[in-house]
């Protein structure tokens, strides 16, 4: 079958992978749609320092089967997909034949959780075919547009940060940063019943998608800050704050600009170092939270809220190509201005 891997930096499309077959416990399904993800550009640009980072990090448990890919070796990839149903292993059940689901990008095995986001040998979103694990799926109303089902995982990262935050409803919030990330953030928070949202970008098409997630002030901030524009719309109220660049510099300048008092809720993943000054975060007395991914009533609850209309995700789906196309959109995604979502359709 046809898959697209990571080979020294650059995405290739393979036509020789084996076809996957289904063990116990595990499902065969067709990849319908797959979003490509900012960690993806970055794993191709900087896969090896996030590799290295991870080894020299302490303090995380360890889950059996969890192990990095060799970046010398094809990196199978794709972690936000929708799929179809074909066939299960033996002695294992799910929804039938013909449904469209989708799963957390995880495989469970006798030897303990695979991961399906960076693998050297499980073929995971950007292929034909791959292989899941049954009792993970999470199936789509009958209907459901399989292009829509493939933004359950992105958007599950933006609810998870917001419940993370403990923001409540009527609590204002700013947004700095409205890429897939960010506007993800922001589609949560209105969610949330957070008023109001100021939502922040460069870029004009961004900004706008802002304003359609769910934004009630989305600025440029070369013309006017955030916080300027929360002052005029704040009321005088301490806003949340959600960092959703992940560029050096921005958790200090965030840290400098917010009122007294702010969280701070870093959700923008930096690949380099950093460096804040901690005199602003202590004279103000700031609250600095990182998050990253979701929990699985998070993945599960997104793909609800898509089904039944609260949660429009139609608008960020900028562009959709077959898997020939992949190489060319992740060269397109480092334009800000053309793109949000773009879908490997196979």
């Amino acid at each position: 079958m046809r898959s697209a891997v990571l080979r020294d930096g650059r995405m290739v499309v393979r036509g020789d992978v084996p076809d996957p077959e289904p063990a116990f416990g595990q499902v065969l399904v067709q990849v319908k749609a797959c979003g490509i993800c900012g960690s993806d550009l970055h794993f191709a640009r900087h896969g090896a320092t996030m590799l290295r980072l991870g080894q020299e990090m302490r303090g995380m448990p360890e889950v059996g089967g969890l192990t990095p890919p060799d970046p010398a070796r094809d990196v199978f990839m794709g972690h936000e997909f929708a799929a179809e149903v074909l066939d299960y292993g033996p002695d294992t059940v799910g929804p039938a034949p013909g449904s469209v689901v989708t799963s957390m990008p995880v495989m469970l095995t006798m030897a303990g959780v695979r991961d399906l986001a960076y693998s050297n040998d499980l073929p995971a979103g950007y292929s034909e075919r791959m292989l899941l694990s049954a009792p993970l799926l999470v199936q789509a109303p009958g209907g459901l547009d399989p292009r829509l089902v493939a933004l359950t995982e992105p958007m599950a990262v933006g609810l998870h940060a917001v419940n993370r935050s403990g923001i409540k409803a009527g609590e204002g919030a700013i947004v700095l940063g409205s890429g897939p990330v960010g506007l993800a953030v922001i589609a949560a928070l209105r969610l949330a019943g957070a008023e109001p949202i100021v939502a922040t970008d460069y870029s004009a098409m961004r900004r706008r998608l802002a304003g359609v997630m769910g934004a009630h002030e989305v600025v440029d901030p070369g013309e006017e800050p955030a916080f300027d524009a929360w002052a005029r719309l704040g009321n005088g109220r301490t806003p949340v704050v959600f960092e959703a660049v992940g560029v050096p510099g921005m958790i200090d300048d965030a840290m400098r600009d917010a009122p007294r008092h702010s969280r701070v809720v870093v959700v923008g993943v930096c690949m380099e170092p950093d460096r804040i000054t901690p005199f602003w975060g202590i004279a103000k007395e700031l609250a600095v939270q990182f998050v990253l991914g979701y929990e699985p009533h998070e993945f599960a609850g997104t793909l609800t809220a898509i089904a039944d209309g609260r949660l429009d995700v139609a608008p960020l789906i900028t562009g959709e190509v077959p898997l020939e196309g992949l190489p060319g959109a992740f060269e397109e995604l480092g334009s800000p201005d053309r793109h949000a979502k773009i879908l490997v359709v196979p």
